[in-house]
């Protein structure tokens, strides 16, 4: 049963790979929660599956899982297939990783954005606010209306600390900064994010940032549409999603997460802990773009680069989370 229903959601997820099992070579294992089309997230991880086929010859499989339902029985099924390393990517994989693994003890469960060490379910927490914290510094600056807005997908601790970075930095450059915050209550409808970036615009919301995945793709539109607004992205650098009206991006450089993981177990060098990767180890950054950071008030570039040291440094603290 197991088999078949590995093999349904195999066959029903649009974005799936599966290579031929090979018992003598690393098998890696992908269930993300949405689509790997949505440029940022999702996509992500797939890269970095991918990376790890490259370069170290893993057998790999992908599917996409969105209930949690069927994110427990995908993991217990790659678990029960004899997968070496099986990521749960997104925090919603905890606590159901915890359960499967009780029953696998030779498989490694890696958990983006996860909570704690149980046994052989690790997690890597990616500390994202605090790039969120540079992108919100530049927003304050820039905001005209002074309202500022974020879209989250759903209402989880990550995204929570992300819009808290957000609104931090914003106050630091524009004490008293306005802020309204939306949750989707989903990762994947594009019209939904339009409609919700559009109620700010409305409200008089000129800049936006995002953790809401595919359905974020919405809101780069409705920034294009709209006059003077603009728009920073999340997870990955979305400057091609709107090359005039995206400011930077809150970067999170999954390959290279997923890649140190899995290189560790191929060289027997891996023991579960909590891996945290924040701006200090190059997996997180703000990048900025070009087109738009002349547009900078003076000055500005240099108190983001001092943030920033300040940040890895641990003598400015970010939504209230101390940099280990």
């Amino acid at each position: 049963m197991r088999r078949f229903l590995l093999a349904l959601l195999t066959l029903t997820a649009a974005c799936t790979t599966k290579d031929a099992p090979d018992t003598g070579a690393l098998r890696v294992a992908l269930i993300t929660p949405g689509s790997i089309a949505d440029a940022a997230w999702n996509a992500g991880a797939y890269a970095g599956l991918q990376q790890i086929k490259d370069s170290l010859g893993a057998a790999i499989s992908h599917i996409e899982a969105r209930t949690p339902a069927d994110q427990e029985e995908a993991l217990r099924s790659y678990a029960a297939d004899g997968y070496t390393i099986v990521f749960g990517h997104g925090y919603e994989f905890q606590a159901p990783a915890e359960r499967v693994a009780k029953e696998f003890p030779n498989t490694i469960f890696v958990i983006t954005s996860g909570q704690q060490v149980a046994g052989k379910v690790v997690p890597l927490i990616f500390r994202i606010h605090e790039a969120t914290y540079l992108a919100g510094m530049v927003a304050g600056a820039l905001t005209t209306t002074g309202k500022i807005g974020f879209v989250g997908g759903m209402e989880l601790p990550p995204i929570k600390l992300g819009y808290d970075g957000w609104v931090q930095g914003a106050t630091a450059t524009r004490p008293g900064v306005e802020s309204r915050l939306t949750y989707l209550g989903n990762f994947d409808d594009a019209a939904a994010g339009k409609e919700a970036a559009l109620a700010m615009i409305r409200l008089g919301v000129d800049q936006l940032h995002h953790n809401a995945d595919a359905a974020a793709i919405g809101m780069f539109g409705a920034a294009k549409e709209s006059d003077n607004v603009y728009i920073y992205g999340a997870n990955a650098d979305q400057t091609a999603l709107a090359p005039e009206r995206v400011v930077g991006s809150a970067v999170l450089d999954l390959p290279r997460a997923l890649l140190l993981v899995a290189r560790e177990v191929k060289e027997n060098r891996f023991t579960p802990r909590v891996e945290s990767f924040g701006l200090e180890s190059g997996v997180i950054s703000f990048a900025t773009n070009p087109a738009i950071i002349a547009r900078w008030p003076d000055g500005l570039p240099a108190r983001v680069q001092a943030a920033r040291d300040s940040i890895i440094a641990g003598t400015l603290v970010v939504a209230g989370v101390q940099t280990p």
